[in-house]
């Protein structure tokens, strides 16, 4: 049986069979039996490399972090993850400097100011549950869209319908109009400044 830790655009983990690109990390969601039972322990979340610097481990082990896996960097950013600041440190850099410019600030700012922005932009605080947010005027490609439980990825001028195993043509961008924004605004500025990330199209 496959565990639930592939995590969709809506930032739900699932259990499905399907392998993901990319690992993530938002605390310990799991309990001793590896079973999760909550969303989240901490404002960071974050967008790890698969591997790095050879380190192996097994899978959700008590006490510690729950693994958490996407189909690609653009569903990361759809659930509120960021690049993590040590196995993606230039990446990390180049998001901030683009999130800084994005969102009209004068210098990037520090992790934690960063995920507290995130944080209030991906969760309801008084219902914790997802939040979605207006259509912006242009929306950048690799930003998240929603209708219903469907979301679709914006890229090359098309919507492009996400599953655990890749994507499905869904026709022209203009049709989004009506749907609602998945991923975070402040991330969809910084995509809209230049920041491209890994889309599994």
């Amino acid at each position: 049986m496959p565990r639930r830790n592939r995590v969709t655009p809506f930032g739900e983990a699932v259990a499905v069979p399907a392998r993901g690109a990319w690992m993530g990390n938002r605390g310990c969601l799991h309990d001793e039996h590896g079973a999760i039972r909550r969303n989240w322990t901490t404002r960071a979340w974050i967008c790890c490399l698969l591997s790095f610097k050879g380190r192996r481990r097994p899978l959700m082990q008590p006490g510690l972090y729950t693994e958490l896996f996407f189909l690609d960097e653009a569903t990361a950013l759809a659930a509120g993850h960021r690049p993590c600041a040590e196995c993606r440190r230039a990446d990390f850099t180049r998001f901030r400097a683009h999130w800084a410019r994005g969102n009209g600030l004068d210098a990037p700012p520090r992790a934690p100011e960063l995920d507290a922005r995130l944080h209030t932009e991906r969760i309801d605080p008084a219902t914790r549950a997802r939040r979605l947010h207006p259509l912006p005027a242009n929306l950048p490609d690799g930003a998240f869209v929603a209708r219903g439980v469907d979301a679709f990825l914006a890229a090359g001028g098309r919507l492009h319908r996400w599953s655990p195993d890749g994507y499905a043509d869904a026709g022209p961008l203009a049709d989004a109009a009506g749907f609602a924004l998945l991923t975070p605004p402040s991330i969809v500025a910084a995509l809209a400044d230049g920041y491209r990330p890994q889309m599994g199209l």
